[in-house]
């Protein structure tokens, strides 16, 4: 490579301390000598940028304002910024715009309660940002059609992603931008409350060029037809928490044929059987597959996916439903695991899956990598014994919920040659002792225990304040051995036997440490009553 300069080098040689006089218009630094001299001027701006780059937003704005030179090298560097977009903000909008031209991905956030900025501040963003390649806009209410059509007019060349929520604008603002914006390939819609309302489909009069949609807490599906009907180039699908029937919208793109749609994410919305066989129709290079609370899904349009989809890598399926039933069992998952030989991921929620289904997945998935088992009762030691056997290139379990030991433990310690992470979250049956055990056995496995499922040892907490009671002087126990002894007139040791009670718990992430501090305060307390009995009058 090339030859360094030698003014870094004197820099990566020498020990120096740093002082840095804000306010004084230039950094001095002081070195060995005692002398003071400004070192950063025989750094290059390059190199003073990266610095900056490994910064948070906080210190780099401290450091922006050191000196005039390490200002100019912040804002000729910044590639993201972060604004309030309050109405007052909008006459400085400009300058600020002005300064950091270098700026690529631009975020301006507002409360839904205070005036945001409005159309004609928006409108002169594309012109003071010419490598602008992402937008989002938070809660600025006072954006209307108007102001997305003035901003969309000058077609910015760079724009690739588009992020709005809670956002005053409807279809027509949207429409224009995505008719406009030649690059624009990523786009988000959440809590659009204006689009909803005025009822109109996002229609175009010619295919556009996205490539992911993401639309989140909107209650419309029909409006997206026509925008789904018109992507030729779509590969991913993302809607969360949106009501009304999506199986429409999914069979709008069987209509069109095969498409290039690789990933689909469908999270709490009303779907069943048609829009799974439409996907199974239309997305024959489907790659990933999120399913959850889908209520209408059955093992019928699993089945769909797995005769029409083999490419499938990764698979999320939460079988919950509104109702208490279960609407996907046992034999999708093993139509999964016979026609997919190319998972490398399975998430498996609330499904019923048996030893059938793991062992087509140990004999036909050899490059399967993660697997996680949530909230079901099928899956026991020896469901665990058979993935610990036959799973050799697993490298990632989490078991979730089920009615595992520390059977099931030891026998995934002794298996899974490839594991290089277990994570067991809020199962009654495992204890510490399996958990240490598994450790010990298996140094370079990362065993993850969360705090939903705690155990405390009563017993052995009272012994170890008992011997740190007597072994820390006060009464003349000094050389009393354990901390169940007690001394007795004649001055012989009478050891008392203390039963060691374990309280398993388990409860939510949230609740975990709330119900810790509870029963080590209950605790704390027992302990204190019982060495208030037994203290020597």
């Amino acid at each position: 490579m090339g030859q360094a300069s030698s003014s870094c080098t004197a820099l990566a040689s020498a020990e120096i301390s740093v002082k840095v006089e804000v306010g004084s218009g230039s950094s001095r630094w002081r070195g060995v000598g005692g002398g003071d001299a400004d070192l950063t001027l025989g750094l290059p701006d390059e190199c003073l940028a990266g610095v900056f780059g490994k910064l948070g937003c906080h210190d780099r704005n401290t450091c922006s304002l050191v000196c005039r030179r390490w200002r100019a090298v912040d804002s000729k560097s910044r590639q993201r910024l972060v604004l309030l977009a309050r109405s007052d903000v909008s006459p400085f909008l400009p300058a600020l715009l002005c300064r950091f031209s270098s700026v690529s991905v631009l975020s301006l956030k507002c409360s839904r309660k205070i005036v945001s900025i409005d159309d004609l501040a928006l409108s002169r963003i594309p012109t003071l940002l010419a490598s602008l390649k992402k937008l989002k806009l938070k809660g600025c209410i006072d954006v209307t059609d108007e102001g997305l059509h003035a901003f969309s007019l000058h077609r910015p060349l760079l724009l690739t992603k588009l992020s709005f929520a809670s956002c005053g604008f409807g279809a027509g603002g949207l429409i224009s931008l995505i008719s406009n914006c030649p690059s624009l390939q990523d786009l988000t819609l959440k809590r659009l409350r204006k689009l909803d309302a005025q009822n109109v489909p996002l229609s175009f009069d010619h295919p556009h060029r996205l490539e992911r949609l993401c639309i989140k807490d909107l209650h419309n599906a029909r409006l997206f037809i026509p925008l789904l009907a018109a992507s030729k180039t779509l590969k991913a699908l993302v809607v969360c928490r949106s009501s009304g029937n999506w199986d429409p919208l999914l069979e709008s793109l069987q209509r069109g044929g095969a498409t290039s749609v690789s990933e689909i994410q469908m999270e709490n919305v009303q779907m069943g059987d048609p829009g799974l066989v439409a996907i199974s129709a239309s997305c024959p290079d489907l790659e990933v597959l999120y399913l959850s609370r889908a209520s209408d899904c059955t093992d019928d349009g699993v089945s769909a996916i797995a005769n029409s989809c083999r490419k499938l890598r990764k698979l999320h399926i939460d079988a919950w439903s509104r109702f208490g039933s279960r609407t996907i069992g046992d034999d999708g998952v093993l139509s999964i695991a016979t026609r997919c030989s190319n998972l490398q991921e399975v998430v498996l929620m609330g499904i019923p899956v048996t030893v059938g289904s793991f062992n087509m997945f140990a004999s036909n998935c050899p490059v399967l990598e993660r697997m996680a088992i949530c909230n079901t009762d099928t899956v026991g030691d020896s469901e665990l014994a058979v993935i610990a056997s036959k799973f050799t290139a697993l490298k990632k379990l989490c078991i979730k919920n089920c009615p595992i030991s520390d059977t099931g433990v030891k026998a995934v310690g002794e298996g899974c040659p490839s594991l290089v992470k277990l994570k067991v979250k809020r199962c009654r049956g495992v204890t510490q002792v399996s958990v240490s055990q598994l450790r010990l056995q298996r140094g370079s496995v990362v065993v993850s225990v969360d705090a939903g499922s705690m155990i405390f040892e009563e017993g052995m907490a009272m012994a170890e304040e008992e011997t740190g009671t007597a072994g820390g002087g006060g009464g003349g126990g000094g050389g009393v051995e354990g901390g169940g002894g007690e001394r007795t007139r004649g001055g012989r040791i009478s050891r008392r036997r203390s039963t060691s009670t374990s309280t398993n718990v388990v409860c939510s992430s949230r609740g975990a440490l709330l119900l810790r501090s509870k029963f080590e305060n209950a605790l704390q307390l027992s302990r204190r009553s019982s060495s208030s009995i037994h203290a020597p009058r």
